[in-house]
């Protein structure tokens, strides 16, 4: 068996081996060069953050990092133009100490088209090749903490740790006072990521300029044609979503600039954006459609890109408005957000058909495949006003099976299909579910259920803080914090936390006394993240808040106890 080297940096050291590559050494030498990216980011060095970016580009670390993403990613199986996948050891680890900027030239894109959320129109998706894939990783690894660093404040779409959540949460604080704006601009960039000038990319994107143009430049083949692609990044690239995000950051901080808050003038103008859909807010009509407009059409322009004038509007917020699959609306004076129409009828429709597909599936397989979709998209409307929706969500999957279970049995009576296909769990009645064959042990049969959508849980979800930045190390112990409350809201979390909690024999390793519900806790990473650690439970220990804040001001080494049940 082969043994990794030491060293994991720029140095000429290489693992033999893909299965012999000291990961975790791998993860703390990307993290140290990304800390040190933002800091000199931060200090406006531009020097030494290229320095960095090339130190980081040229590491073994950085290179294997890439290769492991795209290789484990979803797309892994999708080749490219040249027909080639690294599936095999050998020819990841042969990917690694192929990755060179010298000599190397990307490829032209596979095009292929998908369809868009209304089924109606196609999207065109550019698919690169292996080596340009982990080529844009890795550039990406050393892109991302810029990104971070100098990203709008307000802006959601593909950054680390945020969300549409974040996104819809950030909309009811600028919208649910009594004194906020009344007026909305719905805004539609037409063809973002087609219509990017390439120009105002390689000028301003802080990466590799020769790197950036091939990946710009390198076209596509569609129907064994190639095309030349003259501006736009590819949907489909790994670094796309970054350089799309870049290219729009600089849009919140202009309009604060221009439209700063006052006692006796506050024009209420704020933006909400997820990567390319944003809206933002005015206390007049006229302030949005006659200065903000034209103020932001003059942003994009400068980039090549423009609002497309059918789907751009300006709506007040008694009618509402649709966002992120969501219904913003006053009623009353009072803002409600809900799951919009067109996103229910759309999940609906997605049931509807799952259900008529599996007409002929047994029970138990039609139940996998329902469970993963509606707790899917109960999951993500679950922190708004939802619960009425959820129980007419209920009801039509109910009906919808009930169909499902008489078709297949067209001469049975309706009580013999029920006691088939349906149970009563503790109070709940005509519940979807079958026997899996295995006991429990407890002795009875184990069900297998459809999940109950009605019974989720509403919660109110806490936004992350605007500047927060997860290659920061100062935002070390936010990001603990907020990994312990998503914890929380979920019965895997609870039980993992239960878990380290009775691990420590309850007591907190620091001071050693017990943690109960009135001292209050905090999740540690032993191997801070930063460093390389990971949110796994063999990286966690439970501290009380005041030790958690010792442990950090100190740099403590704190121990995991041993567990009590011995080896």
């Amino acid at each position: 068996m082969t043994v990794q080297q030491q060293g994991t940096g720029a140095s000429s050291d290489r693992a033999k081996h893909w299965h012999s590559i000291d990961w975790a050494g791998c993860y703390r030498e990307v993290r140290r060069l990304q800390a040190r990216i933002v800091k000199a980011t931060q200090e406006g060095r531009c020097g030494k953050v290229k320095a960095l970016q090339r130190l980081l580009t040229n590491s073994f670390s950085g290179k294997a990092l890439a290769v492991r993403r795209v290789t484990e990613n979803q797309g892994r199986r999708t080749p490219g133009v040249d027909g080639i996948t690294w599936s095999t050891p050998k020819s990841k680890i042969k990917a690694v100490l192929s990755l060179k900027r010298r000599g190397y030239r990307p490829c032209p894109l596979r095009r292929i088209y998908i369809p868009k959320a209304d089924g109606k129109k196609m999207r065109p998706l550019g698919i690169p090749c292996m080596i340009d894939r982990a080529q844009q990783a890795l550039y990406l690894l050393a892109l991302e903490p810029i990104a971070e660093t100098m990203a709008d404040p307000n802006s959601y779409g593909f950054r680390s740790a945020r969300s549409t959540a974040d996104a819809i949460e950030q909309c009811f604080t600028v919208l649910s006072q009594a004194d906020s704006a009344t007026w909305i601009l719905e805004a539609d960039i037409r063809s973002c990521f087609d219509e990017i000038s390439h120009d105002w990319l390689i000028a301003h994107i802080p990466t590799d300029k020769a790197m950036l143009r091939g990946w710009s430049k390198a076209g596509y083949l569609h129907n064994r044609v190639l095309h030349v692609t003259e501006a736009g990044t590819p949907q489909g690239g790994i670094i796309s979503p970054t350089l799309m995000n870049m290219t729009l950051d600089g849009l919140e901080n202009m309009l604060r600039a221009r439209y700063r808050r006052s006692k006796n003038n506050s024009p209420k103008v704020n933006i909400v954006r997820y990567a390319d859909d944003f809206i933002i807010t005015g206390v007049t009509k006229d302030v949005l459609v006659n200065e903000v407009r034209p103020t932001v059409e003059q942003f994009l322009a400068e980039r090549g890109l423009s609002l497309s004038q059918e789907k751009t509007r300006v709506t007040h917020i008694d009618n509402g408005f649709d966002f992120l699959g969501m219904n913003v609306r006053k009623y009353g004076g009072k803002l409600l957000i809900k799951p919009a129409k067109a996103n229910v009828q759309r999940f609906l429709r997605k049931l509807r058909e799952t259900v008529k597909a599996g007409a002929m599936w047994r029970q138990g397989d039609l139940i996998r495949k329902l469970n993963p979709l509606l707790r899917g998209w109960a999951n993500y409307h679950r922190h708004a006003v939802s619960k009425h929706i959820f129980n007419s969500v209920a009801h039509a999957v109910w009906q919808c099976l009930w169909r499902w279970a008489r078709r297949r049995h067209p001469h049975k009576g309706t009580g013999w299909v029920r006691r088939r296909y349906f149970r009563s769990v503790g109070f709940r009645q005509w519940i979807f579910g079958t026997e899996t064959g295995k006991t429990l042990g407890s002795g009875r049969k184990e069900l297998l259920v459809l999940y109950d959508i009605a019974g989720t849980p509403i919660r109110r979800h806490r936004k992350i803080k605007a500047d927060a930045n997860p290659f920061d190390p100062k935002w070390e112990s936010y990001f603990e914090e907020r990994l312990g409350l998503a914890m929380m809201d979920s019965l895997k979390g609870r039980k993992q936390l239960i878990r380290l909690w009775l691990d420590q024999v309850r007591a907190c390793p620091v001071c050693q006394q017990m943690i109960t519900k009135s001292s209050g806790w905090r999740l540690y990473h032993m191997v801070r993240k930063i460093d390389g650690g990971k949110d796994t439970p063999g990286n966690l220990v439970v501290l009380h808040p005041g030790c958690h804040q010792i442990a950090r001001a100190l740099g403590l080494s704190v121990v995991k106890p041993a567990p009590s049940m011995g080896l």
